[in-house]
C-alpha cells in the first residue's frame, strides 16, 4: 500500500516527460546545428534525421561534452548577438542525457516541419553574384595574397544589406575581404600583372585609398551570412570596382580556386536611413616573446565629439597563437563599463562577423578598448613555430594580429566620411 501511495504521489507531482528525438532533440539540432550540418555545406555530415543522430552518436556526444561543437565562440553575457547557435549548459545536458537514455525516437508525428532547402546561399538567392573572373592556380607558397577586380557597371548608388562569400576551395582559402574602389586604381594594377589579379599583401593594393567606407564585408572560417539592422546598409557608389582580396594558405600543395560572392541589396521598402562604416580597433606594434604563455596586447580609441553613433557588428581577429580577445566600452563620467564581445577560447578556424541584436550606443567620451592575449609557448598545440620565435604583427598565418573591426553608423556622417587610416605597418 505504501509503495502504491508513493507512485500515486509522484504521478501527481507531474514528472517531466521523456525527452525524444521527434519532440525536443530534432528541434535543437535544427536550430543549432543544421546551418552547417546539411547537405553540401561545411559540416562533414548532414544532421537532419534520427538515423544520422544515431549513426554519429559517439562523435556528437564527444564534441558536445567537450564544448567543441557547435563552434559559437562569444561568451554569454558579453554582447547579445543575432543567429546565436551556441548551446546553453541545459541544452548540452539534454542532448547527453538523451543519448544516455539510449536515444529514444518518440512519435514521428511530433517531428517539426523540415526547413526549406536554401542550397549554398544561406539567405536565399542573391540579387547579384560576382565571381573571380577566372580560375586561379594558387602558387605553392605558405601565404598568397591576391586581389581580383570585378567592375559593377551600376549606374546608380546601391545599398548593400548583406554579402555571402562562397569559397571555391575551402582547403586553401584563409580569408576573404571585399573592398570598394571608386578610384579605378585597381584596374591599373590588374592590367600590369600578367596573371589573373595582382599581388596585394596587406590591403587592396598600392595607391588605393582606404577609408572607413572602403570595406564591404568579408569571410573568415565559421562566418554565417546575416542581414544588417533595419534601416542600415553599406553604400556602393555607382561605377565602383569590387576588389576581392583572397588570402590563400596552400602549404606547399597545388590548388586552384574561383570564389564567388552573393550581394543582397536593400529594397525600397527597407527605408535606409543610416550608412554603416567599419572602424578598425588595432595594435600593430607588438612583439610576443618566445615562451610567454599569456602575453597581452591592447588598443583603445576615444569617442570624440562628432563620433557618436551606434555599433551594429563586431569582427574580432587574431591568428594561431591567440587565446583570448575582448572588446569593451567604458565611460568614467556615466560609469558605463560594458563588455561588447569576449572570446576566451580563441580558435582561428571558427571566427565570425557578429551582429548585435540591438545596436550598442556610443556617446561622447566613451572609450573603446581591445585586449588580445597570446600563448607563444611550446605547450600551445596550435603554435606553428618550432623552434619558438618572437612573433610580431603580420599578414602571414604564422604572424599575428590584434584587431577588431566595428561596424558603425554615425550621427554625423559628414565628419566621419573624411577620415582615412593607413594600413597597419608590418
Amino acid at each position: 500500500m505504501k509503495r502504491l501511495l508513493a507512485v500515486l504521489c509522484l504521478g501527481s507531482m507531474g514528472l517531466p516527460a521523456q525527452v525524444t528525438y521527434s519532440k525536443e532533440i530534432s528541434r535543437l539540432f535544427m536550430a543549432k546545428c543544421q546551418s552547417c550540418h546539411r547537405e553540401g555545406d561545411i559540416g562533414p555530415f548532414a544532421l537532419d534525421s534520427y538515423e544520422a543522430a544515431k549513426s554519429w552518436s559517439a562523435d556528437i556526444q564527444r564534441v558536445v561534452r567537450d564544448k567543441i561543437m557547435p563552434p559559437w565562440k562569444p561568451v554569454e553575457g558579453h554582447g547579445s548577438f543575432q543567429n546565436n547557435f551556441g548551446l546553453s549548459d541545459d541544452e548540452r545536458r539534454m542532448i547527453l542525457d538523451w543519448y544516455k537514455a539510449e536515444a529514444p525516437e518518440g512519435d514521428k508525428a511530433d517531428l517539426p516541419e523540415a526547413s526549406a532547402p536554401t542550397g549554398e546561399w544561406h539567405l536565399g538567392e542573391p540579387d547579384a553574384i560576382i565571381q573571380m573572373p577566372e580560375l586561379y592556380n594558387v602558387p605553392r607558397r605558405k601565404d598568397v595574397y591576391r586581389c581580383f577586380v570585378v567592375p559593377t557597371g551600376y549606374d546608380e548608388d546601391l545599398w548593400l544589406k548583406s554579402i555571402q562569400v562562397v569559397p571555391g576551395n575551402r582547403q586553401v582559402v584563409h580569408h576573404v575581404i571585399v573592398y570598394l574602389d571608386a578610384s579605378g586604381k585597381s584596374t591599373e594594377l590588374d592590367a600590369k600583372d600578367e596573371e589573373p589579379g595582382y599581388d596585394c599583401y596587406g590591403g587592396p593594393g598600392d595607391g588605393i585609398p582606404i577609408t572607413l567606407d572602403s570595406l564591404a564585408g568579408g569571410w573568415v572560417p565559421g562566418t554565417r551570412a546575416s542581414m544588417l539592422s533595419p534601416g542600415v546598409a553599406i553604400r556602393i557608389p555607382k561605377k565602383t570596382k569590387i576588389i576581392i582580396q583572397m588570402h590563400y594558405f596552400p602549404a606547399g600543395k597545388q590548388h586552384s580556386d574561383q570564389t564567388k560572392i552573393g550581394f543582397y541589396f536593400a529594397k525600397p521598402e527597407d527605408k535606409i536611413t543610416k550608412r554603416m562604416f567599419f572602424l578598425p580597433l588595432v595594435n600593430d606594434r607588438f612583439r610576443i616573446p618566445p615562451g610567454n604563455k599569456d602575453f597581452e596586447v591592447t588598443a583603445s580609441v576615444p569617442v570624440l565629439p562628432g563620433m557618436t553613433g551606434d555599433i551594429h557588428m563586431v569582427v574580432p581577429h587574431m591568428h594561431l597563437i591567440g587565446k583570448r580577445i575582448q572588446v569593451t566600452r567604458s565611460n568614467v563620467f556615466s560609469r558605463i563599463n560594458d563588455s561588447l564581445v569576449l572570446i576566451d577560447d580563441w580558435d582561428f578556424n571558427w571566427q565570425g562577423f557578429f551582429a548585435y541584436e540591438k545596436p550598442v550606443r556610443l556617446n561622447v567620451l566613451d572609450q573603446l578598448k581591445l585586449s588580445c592575449r597570446f600563448d607563444n609557448s611550446a605547450d600551445n598545440p596550435r603554435n606553428p613555430s618550432n623552434p619558438l620565435k618572437e612573433v610580431r604583427w603580420g599578414e602571414g598565418t604564422e604572424d599575428e594580429m590584434c584587431l577588431a573591426f566595428l561596424g558603425l553608423t554615425f550621427d554625423n556622417e559628414n565628419i566621419i566620411n573624411s577620415i582615412r587610416f593607413n594600413k597597419p605597418k608590418r
